[in-house]
């Protein structure tokens, strides 16, 4: 299995997927796109995994791989290959196929819940309720033929599906280095509301947290590819 990454920023690595798709053996490759923006023909990957970022997808001025990137994902999607989007990665995705990416009533940082919703039969099932690290000021409005998958108190379009497509408000990904890693950068952004969390909140947070989230990855990365084990 070929994998390709789109990474944003140094500090947003695919985190727990990492040791998921060594164990399936697979090649992963990565466009980051803080040092190289040039990505790889289309149709030699199997999975394309869009990660987080503090940008906006709608910073195209400023940002002009915004636009080749929003392309590439859309051709994998129009191709039928696998794709999953955390965070900006699935605001990218839903900006790829037209819906709007807009910023949210509230931010949403820290540890909350989320409460899973009634889907097709051959979408992605959470949990009825489970609690996911969060950290995001902008949403989306569902794509063209998504399935809502998850909503929140403070978002209500928290994970969607299209077919092999799955998009991610939330970070299952993170592990304690990650979480580490991305408040040492963006700690800042810990300003009180109602949905944000202090730094010593989050840096109080088990390890078994961080499993439950991993092990909820797993199962959704072997949803979107239709692998077991």
């Amino acid at each position: 299995m070929k994998v390709h990454v789109l990474q944003h920023v140094q500090f947003e690595g695919i985190g727990s997927m990492a040791s998921w798709l060594e164990n399936q053996g697979a090649e992963v490759t990565y466009t980051r796109f803080f040092e190289d923006s040039a990505l790889p023909p289309i149709k030699d990957i199997d999975l394309v995994i869009a990660m987080g970022g503090p940008m906006s997808v709608n910073d195209e001025a400023a940002l002009p791989w915004l636009r080749p990137e929003k392309q590439f994902i859309r051709d994998a999607v129009e191709k039928g290959i696998p794709v999953l989007g955390v965070c900006l990665g699935a605001q990218l995705i839903a900006s790829a196929l037209g819906s709007r990416v807009y910023r949210n009533s509230q931010k949403e940082i820290g540890w909350f819940p989320i409460e899973a919703t009634p889907g097709e039969s051959n979408t992605f099932r959470f949990p009825e309720k489970c609690t996911v690290f969060h950290w995001h000021g902008e949403t989306f409005d569902l794509p063209s033929g998504a399935v809502r998958l998850a909503k929140s108190a403070a978002c209500e379009n928290q994970a969607f599906q299209i077919g092999r497509v799955i998009g991610l408000q939330f970070h299952l990904e993170t592990t304690p280095e990650s979480a580490r890693a991305i408040l040492d950068n963006c700690g800042d952004e810990l300003v009180p509301g109602p949905y944000i969390q202090t730094e010593a909140e989050l840096r109080q947070i088990k390890n078994a947290a961080y499993a439950e989230i991993n092990r909820l990855m797993g199962e959704v990365l072997s949803h979107v590819t239709g692998i077991t084990g």
